[in-house]
């Protein structure tokens, strides 16, 4: 259990930040979408990845996984989630990913803290590959890709880290064929697996197209034709996401009975 004095401590170092350089290779750019960062950074891995940027778990299948043991544990009123993030970052680019942590401690009860010896289970942020996450709770040291040179805004952190918690893409919600069509014929070949339907626990919230999880219309897209389709509008865009829309923020909330 943490005392508070520790608590304040590691709030305080959280927050305690100095605004991102632009001269040491930090993403600065909040206007790009989301799912575009994602795609682009992860474009040519596929091996150990489902919808694109989960990696599997050789341990189990958490699908749904919040239903089987894998939501952080709350403690009191809060979720503390216990994090570390690779010294190989620069000062800058550490700072953007312990910012975009932040947001979530404005809009929820999950509460980041400084990973010690006593946390068996953490988060570890590096500079891997891509950008990815393993979905809800993994126990142990569970990684968090974010490249350096791609991965590093405030939308993209966000995305990866609501997989961490337990949360999957928004296209392949269990009710994802109410609001939009797949179009297998223009996804590119060995990726028509990244639009399976999930049977997800959507919370009572509604379908989302503004989420920070919604990919765009074009993703894996083998010919530049769409490949998903709202269906109320068959001209709406949407994937444009650069931070967590008020939907994303209220199913942390509910889930974790914030």
């Amino acid at each position: 259990m943490m005392t508070p004095a520790f608590l304040l401590l590691v709030l305080l170092s959280l927050m305690a930040v100095t605004p991102a350089a632009t001269d040491d290779g930090a993403d600065t750019d909040e206007s790009l979408d989301t799912s575009d960062i994602i795609a682009k950074a992860n474009e040519g891995i596929s091996k150990g990845l489902m919808h694109g940027d989960i990696m599997q778990s050789s341990g189990k299948n958490a699908v749904p996984c919040t239903a089987t043991g894998c939501k952080w544990p709350k403690t009191g009123r809060y979720v503390y989630v216990p994090v570390t993030i690779s010294r190989r970052y620069t000062r800058a680019q550490r700072n953007i990913i312990i910012r975009s942590l932040v947001t979530f401690h404005r809009h929820t009860c999950i509460r980041f803290v400084w990973r010690r010896w006593s946390h068996w289970s953490y988060l570890s942020f590096f500079s891997g590959s891509g950008c990815w996450s393993y979905l809800g709770r993994q126990r142990g040291r569970q990684w968090v890709s974010l490249r350096s040179n791609g991965c590093l805004y405030t939308g993209t952190v966000q995305h990866e880290v609501l997989h961490a918690l337990g949360f999957h893409h928004e296209q392949v919600r269990s009710d994802r064929d109410s609001y939009v069509n797949i179009l297998t014929q223009n996804i590119i070949v060995g990726r028509e697996s990244n639009f399976k339907k999930v049977e997800t626990n959507n919370l009572g919230t509604p379908y989302d197209f503004n989420s920070v999880m919604h990919y765009s219309k074009y993703a894996f897209s083998k010919n530049g034709q769409p490949t998903i389709l709202a269906k109320s509008n068959p001209d709406l865009d949407f994937g444009k996401a650069t931070y967590m829309s008020a939907n994303d923020i209220a199913r942390v909330n509910r889930l974790y009975k914030c």
